[in-house]
């Protein structure tokens, strides 16, 4: 949803200022965009709408995007924890085997394949999933901690980390939007970048 972009943007905005230096996120630095992680079915969504309308645009870098997908298919195809024709990830796929490993370690290496390899920047960047607009600045995990890029933050106290947290809200605010999503849409679960835009398809009208 709009207002759940918007959200994000307002809040990032405000942890990029008050981390000043300590956050060194920039074009080219791509560690973040290495590895496969779940998004929701409405950042899913998201990125066909993004991908259908750089088809218009600009037709040529959209046909490198789906060529990278299918290179990126058939590496993460073996081993997928989750359903490979619909590529919905398993309700408990970060306790699955994945390639005969766990999920931390199936795909570590994997490029997005949103990603433009030339110019280390994304394609589909105003489109990107919510954990790709809120990586960086510190974050609340689920244990209560504070974990943040590992390039950034580096000569940083734990205040000086603490002071730039971004806002706390909005994991719950996403939980909710995703949950409303769903039940619009009639659609569940989570997938990867790769499989959200495996099928040129029309993403669901977000409200």
């Amino acid at each position: 949803m709009s207002d759940l972009i918007q959200i994000v943007t307002t809040a990032l905005a405000s942890a990029t200022e008050r981390s000043g230096s300590h956050l060194v996120c920039r074009p080219g630095c791509t560690q973040c965009c290495h590895g496969v992680f779940a998004i929701s079915q409405q950042d899913a969504a998201r990125l066909r709408d993004g991908l259908a309308s750089l088809t218009q645009s600009d037709p040529a870098r959209s046909q490198r995007i789906q060529t990278r997908v299918a290179a990126s298919l058939t590496r993460l195809a073996p081993g997928f924890p989750g359903d490979p024709v619909t590529g919905i990830l398993a309700a408990d796929h970060e306790d699955s085997p994945a390639d005969e490993s766990g999920w931390d370690d199936y795909a570590n290496d994997e490029p997005c394949p949103v990603l433009d390899p030339a110019t280390g920047t994304c394609d589909l960047y105003s489109a990107r999933p919510i954990l790709c607009r809120t990586f960086g600045p510190p974050a609340r995990t689920l244990d209560g901690n504070l974990a943040h890029c590992e390039l950034c933050y580096t000569t940083a106290t734990p205040d000086e980390i603490a002071a730039c947290e971004l806002d706390p809200a909005i994991p719950a605010l996403e939980a909710d939007s995703d949950q409303s999503f769903n039940a619009a849409h009639h659609v569940h679960g989570e997938t990867l970048i790769a499989y959200a835009l495996r099928v040129a398809q029309p993403a669901p009208q977000r409200s």
